[in-house]
């Protein structure tokens, strides 16, 4: 019997979560570790969870996720794009509700290239009149 799963990839900076809903009982699985021991603060747990707290399926689905690249913030910027994408996939009369919370849209926030002539992206060397 072929398991129902939704996949739903989801970016953010330098970040790229690759998102899975299976129905079951609100498991929470990043790289193979649960939710708990992969983010150490709250803030980042909540950030994740949102679309699944917003839609209320929270303990509809488990959700498998692989996380690569960036930092822990980034990687919950892209879980939580993810999951917004494999729930609507699960059900489209999401999408409204999502698109509303701002889910959906990619975060097209990056790092801007440092410039030549400069310590960094904005940063000058420091002046000295002398």
């Amino acid at each position: 019997m072929a398991i129902v799963q939704f996949i739903g990839t989801g970016r953010r900076k330098t970040s790229i979560a690759r998102v899975r809903l299976v129905p079951g009982n609100g498991k929470f699985t990043i790289n193979g570790r649960d939710i708990e021991e992969f983010f150490n603060y709250e803030t980042l747990r909540v950030i994740a969870k949102e679309p699944l707290t917003i839609t209320e399926t929270v303990d509809k689905y488990d959700v498998i996720v692989k996380v690569e690249g960036g930092g822990f913030t980034g990687q919950a910027g892209a879980i939580r794009h993810g999951i917004a994408r494999a729930l609507i996939e699960s059900d489209g009369e999401l999408r409204p509700l999502l698109k509303k919370a701002g889910h959906l849209t990619r975060d097209p926030r990056m790092k801007e290239r440092k410039k030549y002539g400069l310590k960094k992206a904005r940063r000058s060397p420091q002046f000295s009149k002398r």
